[in-house]
């Protein structure tokens, strides 16, 4: 599914996301602040893929994106690519198994493994938290 900002030539408003995710708004504002929280120099972008992918948003640092969000209809997903350290970090804590399985399975590039995981409740909020933490210090 791809996202639902298709529009090149126009980067989705704060009022246009936040009708398009409806409750899940508040889940993408609070793994955004989060994030500016534990890494404050953090930058944020929108950036436009392409026509079939359409708009995703970024939090990065001077070097490598810390954390995606991806909008989609009703809800969004988070994305992340985890180096080895932090990989290794997400097996040994008590992150849920299903998302240590799904990284686990991740093909490995090399900048790491990625996962993207639907938010469309509150179900996962602790263990995003948990991957932004470890994100940010591996």
């Amino acid at each position: 599914m791809k996202s639902i900002f298709t529009n090149k030539t126009e980067i989705p408003t704060a009022a246009q996301l936040q009708e398009a995710l409806g409750e899940t708004y508040a889940y993408w504002q609070t793994f955004a602040e989060h994030t500016k929280k534990l890494y404050p120099e953090a930058t944020e972008e929108w950036s436009f893929a392409s026509e079939k992918f359409g708009w995703s948003f970024r939090i990065k640092d001077k070097k490598r994106i810390l954390i995606y969000l991806l909008p989609r209809y009703k809800f969004f997903k988070v994305a992340f690519v985890f180096g080895q350290k932090a990989t290794d970090a997400i097996m040994e804590s008590n992150i849920s198994e299903s998302i240590k399985s799904e990284l686990q399975a991740a093909k490995v590039y090399a900048e790491g493994r990625g996962i993207r995981i639907d938010i469309k409740d509150s179900k996962t909020t602790e263990d995003i938290l948990k991957l932004i933490a470890i994100k940010i210090a591996f």
